[in-house]
């Protein structure tokens, strides 16, 4: 099937064959049609499947007809993430510039007065994040009355971050008579109840099932031989050198760098950058711009490695990414689809490893279970991971090496232990049988704080002669060549 079949008006198909684009992916071929049917849409698809186009064309070609009014935008995108608005609106402005539609983005992080500035001349497309759209409403600066296409992106993301309540009050802002677009990568209960609320009478569109992984992705499991009885630091330097020697084993063109914590992802950066890669970080601590710029950055590939946290797994689009590592297992099993789901994108290979220690393993049972099958060792011929395994990290032999591991440390750190409290009983411990010895260091203690400059008291038998300088002060005394 063709664009050209799809119902899509002259100046959107030539914006789209000028972005390079010939064949609409499955979630567009079933999508664009319903969308311009004006119906509502419940879209499940894993990430990388040209979600965002689905709804960004078919909207351009609504919002051709008609013009806003001052405040009151036509139709509202939202996004749990800066980065994921911010990737939208750069979408409006690839395939509607042949249109004259205006659109406002309305994240944190920038000037809210550039912002207002925008909403006052009326944008056709609202592209926002919950928290800034409600608190430019409650300034008075924005009417949402007049809404008639609404999308809500990322749902499951937005259930993560606890965005629902805002969600809710925003549509409940909207009237009734409208469009609903509603995607989600993975289709939770909650999902479901939430689509149930804000829809009627959907449109469901599955293109694969819910919260799985893209075969166009290699993945590969790199096990360490350390347990979390080891020393932090220790597990930290045994993953960085893992990481080396895959790379060094891998054709890396560029690639995105996933830690759990924002801490690691420092040690990381200057780890690395130390052994003379070409890397960049970003994190939630970031500024927005300095977000926006850093990502501007890697695609323009000015540097090779982005060491970042889960704020770039969701969404982002960055063209040909060869490979995804994760440095830290994510906690959520959910988060590894979306982690892996920047590589082997629009048809074009990836590949996606993860290290991991033995504590990891029920954390990689539920990735197993949710993507439906088990992610495959990788041999390293450097003896960075334990070759003896077969199959998975559910191997006798490998639990058994880990338990043995553990049992050896608790031993060692028990004797210790167990050495460093006889040695200080025994210091701290009085000698019994020598009292005299005792007494004599407590008298030489005595002697040791009596200072020299201090004139020492005389008894009251002793009395003081004439001449007997040592008991009078030295101011008192007479000088010597008197």
């Amino acid at each position: 099937m063709d664009f050209n079949e799809l119902g899509l008006g002259d100046y959107v198909l030539k914006a789209v064959e000028d972005a390079g684009y010939t064949t609409p992916t499955p979630i567009q071929q079933q999508a664009i049609p319903i969308v311009l049917m004006g119906r509502d849409i419940l879209g499940c698809a894993q990430t990388g499947t040209g979600k965002t186009a689905s709804f960004t064309l078919p909207m351009i070609d609504i919002l051709a007809s008609g013009r806003a009014k001052a405040r009151m935008p036509r139709s509202l995108i939202l996004e749990p993430t800066r980065e994921l608005a911010a990737q939208v609106a750069e979408n409006f402005d690839t395939y509607g510039r042949y249109h004259k539609l205006s659109k406002a983005l309305l994240i944190g992080g920038s000037s809210m007065n550039n912002q207002m500035k925008v909403i006052e001349r009326g944008p056709d497309v609202l592209i926002a994040t919950p928290g800034r759209l409600l608190d430019l409403f409650d300034r008075g600066h924005l009417l949402m009355s007049d809404v008639k296409t609404l999308v809500i992106d990322e749902a499951d993301r937005m259930l993560d971050m606890g965005f629902i309540p805002d969600v809710e009050r925003i549509v409940s802002l909207i009237s009734p008579i409208r469009q609903t677009l509603f995607f989600s990568a993975t289709m939770a209960p909650e999902i479901r109840c939430l689509a149930d609320k804000f829809l009627i009478n959907p449109k469901e569109i599955t293109v694969a099932r819910p919260a799985t992984s893209a075969e166009t992705i290699t993945q590969g499991l790199v096990m360490i031989a350390l347990t979390k009885a080891d020393h932090p630091d220790k597990i930290q330097k045994e993953k960085r050198a893992a990481l080396r020697r895959i790379i060094a084993d891998q054709d890396v063109r560029d690639a995105l760098i996933f830690c759990n914590r924002k801490r690691d992802i420092g040690t990381l950066y200057l780890s690395m950058k130390k052994h003379g890669y070409s890397v960049g970080q970003l994190h939630g601590d970031m500024t927005q711009p300095a977000r926006m710029e850093m990502l501007k950055r890697f695609k323009n590939n000015e540097f090779n490695y982005l060491i970042c946290s889960d704020v770039a797994a969701r969404g982002l689009d960055i063209p040909a990414l060869s490979h995804v590592f994760n440095f830290d297992v994510p906690n959520q099993a959910e988060d590894y689809v979306h982690r892996i789901g920047r590589t082997g994108r629009a048809g074009v290979q990836g590949h996606a490893f993860t290290i991991a220690i033995s504590e990891d393993i029920n954390s990689l049972k539920a990735i197993s279970k949710l993507i439906g099958k088990k992610i495959p060792l990788f041999e390293d011929k450097k003896n960075s991971v334990l070759k003896d395994i077969k199959g998975h990290t559910n191997s006798k032999k490998f639990k058994k090496s880990v338990i043995v591991r553990e049992t050896k440390l608790k031993k060692s750190r028990t004797k210790k232990n167990i050495g460093s409290r006889k040695t200080n009983e025994q210091q701290n411990q009085p000698d019994l049988n020598t009292p005299s010895q005792s007494k004599t260091t407590k008298g030489a203690k005595k002697n040791q704080r009596t200072s020299k400059n201090e004139t020492p008291k005389k008894t009251s038998n002793e009395k003081i002669k004439f001449g007997d300088t040592e008991h009078v002060p030295a101011f008192m005394q007479r000088p010597e060549g008197k």
